[in-house]
């Protein structure tokens, strides 16, 4: 009798194993097609460009990586993405600008670092409208393009209140163009006539005047570059990798076509409708487009330059200075906290006789049309932080290391985004 309940019993157990190893099965099964079912979505989803204002925005969130479990992406249909802590409403937009023939990804490590630090404050929409071979559009164009980007991106994120742009190498010259096409001048504010009177215009505060100012119809706050040619490469030893030889940068300034519309902007080779080079355009507001009065808007302008071991960007044309403003290499002294960074300026706040000065615009001779930029670009105060990779075998791609461009190779530059992320103004 005990023998029959016993195996009984063994039989039951062994029909329990049964059922739950079909169930296990039926249940690896249906993840496997799940699994197949994402990667045939993720394949379909792949993006090509065709249309700059193809930039709305996906809802839905998704993981970004099991490193950071807070931090989600939500990708473009352009190809581009936003990173944030989870899906609820942010008030402050960081758009960070890839340079030329790069892409969103350039900026994936930096935004995640963004928002690990501030996931209760910023959405960070790494841009896509200007990828690859698009940057040889000109940077007229790919401004224009990223103004309609962040327009779209405004539209889908109502309850922000803040902007501030991140540009690295030829992405500083692009926000810059795209900030005087987003710039507005809010005069809701400006006083009316009262009792047949009205408030003048220099009684007015300077904080009131620039407040009223807005990008995209938002508050303009940081505007950050990472080795971007402020001056263009045109000779003048702009460009490290010729050595300053006046026969190198000769040839590279007649070859300048090989880099599209974007190669005679940073050559200053260009003279569309005998106007002067668009870059010389850019450091003065015109009758379209107000691009000192765009960037002096914002409270802060930074300047991320490197000291040495930049072959493609000068250290004079990225950190806003002339070269016998320059300090010297030898007496420069490693920070403390941050390795790579060497040498931190913090410029006074801007004074009211520094804006909207009108200044000639010199054509013709190299150096002519390099002061012109510097002494109307440095009409604003400038924070400027100069890197110095040296010691690391990541130096020889300094240009791309500064910005964390692909962590596995760049790493090196992980303190210089750290020292932006915690001198960030929120």
């Amino acid at each position: 009798m005990g023998s029959l309940e016993m195996e009984a019993s063994t039989e039951t157990v062994r029909e329990e194993e049964n059922k739950k190893a079909e169930i296990d099965l039926n249940e690896n099964k249906l993840g496997i097609k799940n699994v197949k079912n994402i990667t045939t979505k993720k394949k379909k989803s792949k993006f090509h460009f065709k249309s700059k204002f193809h930039f709305i925005p996906k809802l839905g969130c998704m993981k970004l990586n099991d490193e950071f479990p807070a931090v989600s992406e939500k990708p473009d249909s352009d190809g581009g993405f936003d990173v944030e802590a989870g899906c609820n409403q942010k008030n402050h937009l960081i758009v960070m600008v890839n340079g030329i023939i790069g892409s969103a990804q350039n900026w994936r490590y930096a935004a995640k670092q963004f928002v690990k630090a501030y996931p209760s404050d910023v959405v960070v929409h790494c841009s896509e409208s200007n990828s690859s071979m698009l940057t040889f559009d000109g940077v007229d164009v790919m401004g224009t393009r990223l103004a309609d980007e962040v327009i779209s991106v405004v539209a889908h994120y109502p309850n922000l209140q803040k902007i501030s742009f991140v540009g690295h190498s030829l992405g500083g010259l692009i926000a810059r163009y795209a900030v005087a096409r987003l710039y507005q001048q809010d005069l809701s504010g400006k006083p009316g006539k009262e009792n047949g009177e009205c408030e003048r215009e220099s009684n007015r505060s300077f904080a009131e005047e620039k407040s009223k100012d807005k990008i995209a119809g938002l508050e303009p706050v940081n505007f950050i570059t990472f080795a971007t040619p402020h001056l263009g490469s045109r000779g003048h030893k702009q460009v490290p990798v010729f050595c300053g030889l006046y026969s190198m940068e000769k040839v590279a300034s007649r070859a300048s076509w090989l880099l599209g519309r974007t190669g005679k902007h940073l050559f200053l080779t260009d003279s569309d409708d005998g106007k002067p080079p668009l870059l010389l355009q850019m450091v003065n507001d015109t009758e379209d487009l107000k691009f000192i009065s765009s960037l002096h808007s914002f409270k802060r302008r930074v300047a991320y330059a490197n000291a040495r071991f930049d072959h493609l960007v000068g250290w004079s044309s990225s950190s806003l200075r002339r070269r016998n403003e320059l300090p010297k290499r030898r007496n420069l002294q490693k920070h403390a906290k941050y390795p790579h960074i060497f040498n931190e300026v913090v410029s006074e706040t801007d004074k009211p006789q520094e804006v909207h000065l009108e200044a000639k615009i010199a054509r013709g001779k190299t150096s002519e049309m390099e002061e012109e930029m510097m002494r109307s670009l440095t009409r604003l105060s400038w924070d400027r932080i100069d890197v110095n990779f040296g010691g690391s075998i990541q130096r020889f791609l300094a240009h791309n290391t500064i910005q964390v461009k692909t962590y596995c190779i760049n790493s090196a530059g992980a303190d210089v985004i750290q020292h932006m992320i915690e001198n960030f103004v929120l």
